[in-house]
């Protein structure tokens, strides 16, 4: 089962006020696959900033209540977040809120920069307090920096891209623009589209845009940052193919939802064919093709396709909880109550059990137990994505290479740590085929860094460093 920092991110420009909180409300709750720590919407009124935020899921957070007490506005953004950089805590929810000289920004941000703690460094030193222990608030820092420097708030987050190293996908509302702009290598996706009465729509999923009754218009490119405001739209590609394209592979195999298209490919689609290929890789003689729900599924069919060998119904989800790998509470426990097999389908054959992911190996093995229980003859793991050898530090929640289960064994190895029969991962050389051959990023698992990377980094660093600082002021009282 798959990793994850994922956060969702997405605004609103509507041409009059309009229920700006309600639009986001939709937009979230078509995200909530993308983070189950927090969420958050801020609401432009005519230039008045209103915000509400909290732990919990989208449901949880946003009652009738807390949505009623939203003013109507023509601008908003919202954010769903699981973070890889900063704790699960109200002070790292977001949208972050900013005053300034020149006004006020909210900035919602999914990804994670490869340079935020020299950035940090550098911001403290010049005199910056940080309030939370997220790369959202180095960002608002840079460009708070930059607005004073700058005519105009689009030309502070251009400037401000200078600097910036690593992953981000933002959208961000001053008093009168909202701004959705994407990091020169495109890591995170983002797209644009618009709604029959005339408000456009930023967000990290094409699906969020169909929540809203919005059409698809198109992605924002690498390097872009898009303006809307009362004077019309902009689009400015200072940043535009100053770098390859680098779109994390993974949002293809586990992150994205199925029904999304990321930079003119289908996220079904790509599923289907990472199936295809490890039945081409992989063959094996079985009596039925299952995947672990959601993210194995697609692909579970693309391998039954591909094979010939029946696909079934082997694991049944309970719909009321969340995804294993992004909630914030013990693993283990969540998989234990997450899933079921169905009996019927699994005693006394031979199964092909098609997972997205194996990072740490622990619930791939609570799976097989799983199937055993229930009297699968054999189980064979096929695995939609290569062995997870490296850390990332562009938003994915593999901070080291300890604990990757790839990382310490082989193949065999793992299929006997796990219980199943064999196992095979999807070829390192076939990952080209998921996204047609554009370009992505892949350094998880093969250590090739688009950008250069930080010692020390991790998902707690920060909290790490304020622990240290606490520590070094008591030794001196």
């Amino acid at each position: 089962m798959g990793i994850h920092e994922e956060c969702g991110v997405f605004g609103i420009f509507s041409p009059r006020p309009a229920d700006a909180a309600g639009l986001c409300y939709l937009g979230l709750f078509a995200l909530q696959h993308r983070g189950q720590e927090s969420c958050g919407i801020a609401v432009n009124d005519d230039g008045l900033f209103a915000s509400r935020k909290g732990l919990g899921l989208v449901s949880e957070v946003f009652t009738a209540q807390e949505l009623s007490a939203l003013p109507r506005g023509k601008i908003a953004v919202a954010h769903v977040r699981y973070g890889t950089t900063g704790a699960s805590n109200m002070a790292n929810a977001q949208p972050l809120e900013v005053n300034h000289q020149k006004g006020r920004l909210a900035i919602a941000h999914n990804g994670n920069l490869s340079n935020a703690s020299s950035l940090r460094n550098e911001l403290e030193l010049g005199g910056a307090i940080f309030h939370t222990s997220s790369d959202t608030e180095t960002i608002a820092y840079v460009l708070t920096r930059e607005r004073l420097r700058s005519a105009s708030i689009e030309e502070a987050v251009s400037r401000a891209m200078d600097t910036l190293e690593g992953a981000y996908s933002l959208v961000l509302m001053s008093a009168g623009k909202l701004i959705a702009a994407r990091d020169p290598h495109g890591f995170r996706p983002l797209c644009i589209g618009r709604t029959e009465d005339g408000i456009y729509v930023a967000a990290s999923e094409s699906c969020a845009l169909k929540a809203v009754g919005a059409s698809f218009i198109r992605d924002v490119e690498p390097g872009e940052i898009i303006v809307f405001s009362d004077g019309g739209t902009v689009s400015l590609r200072d940043h535009c193919g100053i770098a390859p394209k680098k779109l994390c592979i993974f949002e293809y195999i586990y992150f994205a939802r199925p029904d999304s298209v990321l930079d003119g490919v289908s996220v079904h689609a790509s599923r289907l064919r990472a199936g295809e290929i490890l039945a081409r890789e992989h063959p094996v003689d079985a009596d039925l093709v299952i995947g672990v729900p959601d993210s194995g599924l697609d692909a579970a069919m693309g391998y039954s396709r591909a094979s010939g060998i029946p696909y079934g119904t082997g694991l049944i989800k309970n719909r009321y909880i969340g995804r294993t790998f992004i909630a914030p509470r013990d693993r283990f426990d969540m998989v234990n109550i997450k899933l079921s097999a169905v009996e019927e389908e699994i005693a006394g054959r031979s199964v092909v059990l098609v997972d997205d992911s194996i990072v740490r190996g622990t619930t791939g093995r609570r799976i097989v137990k799983l199937l055993r229980d229930a009297g699968a003859r054999e189980i064979h793991m096929r695995i939609c994505a290569p062995a997870f050898l490296y850390p990332c530090y562009y938003g994915t929640d593999v901070d080291s290479s300890e604990g990757l289960i790839a990382s310490r064994h082989t193949d065999s190895q793992i299929a006997e740590m796990m219980g199943a029969d064999s196992l095979g991962f999807l070829p390192l050389s076939c990952l080209g085929e998921l996204c047609e051959e554009a370009g992505h990023c892949s350094a998880c698992f093969d250590g090739d860094y688009p950008t250069a990377v930080e010692a020390g980094g991790g998902r707690d660093r920060f909290e790490r460093k304020l622990s240290e600082k606490n520590i070094g002021d008591r030794g001196t009282c």
